[in-house]
């Protein structure tokens, strides 16, 4: 659980980590921080529209590359 003191992440916190997380970059004291922050039905569902994002637009590109040659 967390201390009555801290504060729950914001949406913004969350696209920041799941960013971080595609990347392979993330200190261990910002994860250490993020664990008690995120809620992971947030991670889980920012998760999944990032992963549709980075799919259709790498569908997208191949398209637009295919087209072109």
């Amino acid at each position: 659980m967390t201390s009555p003191g801290s504060k729950k992440a914001s949406l913004w916190d969350t696209i920041k980590a799941v960013g971080w997380s595609f990347f392979g970059v993330r200190k261990n004291s910002a994860y250490q921080e993020d664990l008690g922050k995120l809620n992971p039905l947030h991670i889980i569902a920012v998760a999944f529209v990032a992963v549709i994002v980075f799919v259709v637009g790498l569908v997208l590109l191949v398209r637009h590359v295919v087209a072109t040659a």
